[in-house]
């Protein structure tokens, strides 16, 4: 079976770029400080776990994450924060703004829209 995925789409040098490129729109849109607030001043530890996320989670290799830091669960390291609809809502628009940023085709785009939007949503802590 040769089904296209966003990593066979995009590569692993643009998943690099993308996340790189996701957290300088996070520095520079301001309508984002509340979710750049909860990042360390320097991103470059993040950016890398990022890129090694999405690679795995976008059909590449999942090992690179996987063996450095065993689960792939993303609720744990996020509990700390106190993490609302509004704090989704800026993390999806840097997302958004950050595959337009790297010309990621509108193939791909579509293709993580909703998964990266319940992805998002999974992270919130405010539901009752």
């Amino acid at each position: 079976m040769n089904q296209k995925t966003p990593y066979a789409l995009l590569g692993d040098e643009k998943i690099r770029e993308l996340a790189t490129v996701f957290y300088q729109v996070m520095d520079e849109n301001t309508e984002a400080q509340d979710i750049r607030k909860m990042h360390a001043a320097n991103v470059d530890e993040i950016t890398q776990k990022l890129y090694e996320y999405l690679v795995g989670w976008m059909g590449g290799p999942k090992h690179l994450y996987k063996e450095k830091y065993g689960t792939i669960c993303l609720t744990k390291p996020h509990e700390p924060y106190k993490i609302t609809e509004a704090h989704r809502d800026q993390w999806m628009m840097c997302f958004r703004e950050a595959l337009d940023r790297v010309d990621a085709p509108q193939e791909v785009k579509d293709m993580l829209e909703n998964p990266l939007l319940a992805m998002a949503d999974m992270m919130r802590s405010d539901r009752g």
